[in-house]
């Protein structure tokens, strides 16, 4: 079975941590520790993770660097870097995350821009592209979870912010059933409703800017009931070949995708979807280009 590089791995102490968010979320409710993770893989390979920031409280963020620190330099765990969280857009961004700048274990930085009080445009204003920018300066990536109406900002922030990677999550937040169906747009009524063409035009846009990935990843939480790999076989291999083997990676996104996934699901459907392609393309996908693109 090739390794797995989990580029997206959630965990969260509810017993440390506040996570306001999760008041929207059923069936989260409760903490996620790394032994649940270690559990919830063991049959997979994962050779390596890396943290994925959780929007904690904003007066938590530095603890959860800290925390998660704590258990990235524990060998006994595949935990290598982590994603932290910041706001670009605010006037003392450089001076905030300043402090972990010497953190080896700190690869990138991710503002989530879907949530309902972040506003529509917020990635194209001044502030924002500044810090951005920033991130690319100190070495770091900036993962980018954005509504997939706005896809077209994130085209832009790309072009704005030439020397920074941008990580595109969650297939661009794609609903699979758009791209597996007769149906032109999203039923339903949510903010991360998106029109099918729109999506597909979008992601080639993105995939047409050199310092852009796509992470396939997420895309489990709007699988319909009883889904099979086929039915995420459309949006993924629409990302693989609109991206190419060099700039796509694998994301667990557990334990959000145990709504409606198993991580062994979701990386065993990963697996059947890609079994065509040659096996250097997917070590590519399942862990070479995690390891050089989050430096880990």
């Amino acid at each position: 079975m090739l390794a797995i590089v989990d580029t997206h791995q959630h965990l969260w102490d509810l017993a440390k941590l506040e996570l306001p968010w999760l008041e929207r979320v059923g069936g989260l409710k409760r903490s996620f520790l790394i032994n649940d993770y270690l559990n919830a893989v063991k049959d997979q390979n994962v050779t390596k993770s890396v943290y994925m920031e959780v929007d904690v409280a904003s007066f938590q963020k530095d603890l959860e660097v800290e925390l998660i620190t704590e258990i990235c330099r524990d060998p006994a765990n595949p935990m290598s870097g982590a994603v932290i969280s910041g706001f670009p857009e605010a006037e003392d961004f450089k001076d905030r995350i300043s402090q972990h700048k010497n953190n080896s274990f700190v690869k990138g930085l991710r503002r989530v821009l879907h949530v309902p009080e972040c506003k529509r445009g917020l990635c194209l204003e001044d502030n924002f592209i500044e810090g951005v920018r920033h991130l690319g300066e100190l070495g770091w990536v900036f993962d980018i979870c954005i509504r997939p109406s706005e896809l077209e900002d994130a085209v832009t922030l790309a072009k704005r912010c030439p020397q920074t990677t941008l990580i595109l999550d969650h297939c661009g937040n794609a609903d699979p059933k758009l791209l597996n169906s007769a149906s032109e747009t999203s039923l339903s009524d949510n903010p991360m409703w998106h029109d099918r063409d729109a999506w597909s035009q979008a992601i080639l846009k993105i995939a047409d800017q050199a310092n852009t990935i796509c992470k396939i990843s997420g895309i489990v939480a709007r699988v319909p009931k009883n889904w099979t790999s086929q039915d995420l076989a459309p949006t993924i291999n629409f990302c693989l070949n609109a991206f190419g083997p060099d700039r796509v990676i694998f994301g667990g996104d557990w334990p959000v995708c145990t709504q409606l996934s198993s991580f062994d699901q979701w990386a065993g459907a990963l697996r059947d979807i890609i079994r065509m392609r040659s096996e250097g393309e997917q070590k590519k996908l399942l862990s070479e280009n995690a390891i050089r693109i989050y430096k880990l």
